[in-house]
């Protein structure tokens, strides 16, 4: 029997080193390596590919769900859960405020799909995850959700609270050490992933996704939810 552990762990370990070079290998100039990992993982999970009429969201397909229950913290101070939110539509994201480019960004991208869906937009509430909670406190991120939405709501946590979320949505990222800064910064996947009432994730969209093309996807959902009520 360890044996069997030892070569099963093993055989593991050499997948995950063949799957991170491979990512290497692949990723695009845009992309870091963590989200280049990240997207070969969902690929790995059994990703579907973009359906056209969503305007560029890729679908999960059956048997592989992203979301579910959390315990977090508002920029307010407030403490809310998943249940807070029931019933609605959500662009959420995962960053930090000290991200010097990709998040604000994709969350500049988010606000822009946003305005782009007009009326429909209010059936939508845009959530900023971080995956800096020692340095994201409420106070920080109540500064720094102004920035991009009058309805974006920043969310922090602990650690532990932090690392459960993530994995739940299946978010990579780390913290990297750079002797050139005087402080940290966080290597992170940079999906925006689009959750419906249910809490559960509908589909997904890669970095540098057109808002044009988000806001289409958005409202396909809409549209198919109201033709099934």
């Amino acid at each position: 029997m360890l044996r069997v552990i030892r070569f099963s762990a093993l055989a593991l370990l050499l997948i995950v080193t063949g799957l991170w070079g491979y990512a290497w290998v692949r990723k695009s100039p845009q992309e870091t390596l963590g989200e280049s990992f990240a997207g070969l993982l969902v690929g790995v999970f059994g990703q579907q590919q973009a359906v056209p009429s969503a305007g560029g969201g890729m679908q999960l397909p059956p048997g592989l769900t992203l979301g579910g229950p959390f315990r977090l913290t508002d920029h307010t101070g407030r403490a809310v859960t998943e249940q807070d939110f029931a019933g609605r539509w959500l662009l959420v994201y995962f960053g930090f405020t000290y991200c010097p480019d990709v998040c604000p960004t994709e969350l500049g991208t988010i606000a822009a799909a946003l305005d782009a869906l007009g009326a429909e937009g209010e059936q939508v509430t845009p959530l900023l995850i971080t995956i800096d909670p020692q340095r994201d406190t409420p106070e920080q991120l109540a500064n720094y959700v102004t920035l991009f939405h009058p309805r974006l709501i920043g969310l922090t946590g602990t650690a532990e609270q932090i690392q459960e979320v993530a994995r739940r949505y299946r978010v990579y990222y780390a913290r990297v050490n750079n002797p050139d800064l005087r402080d940290y910064t966080m290597d992170h996947s940079a999906f925006i992933y689009l959750t419906g009432p249910d809490a559960r994730v509908r589909a997904l969209f890669r970095p540098e996704t057109p808002p044009e093309a988000i806001a289409a996807a958005v409202q396909a959902q809409l549209r198919a939810a109201r033709a099934r009520s």
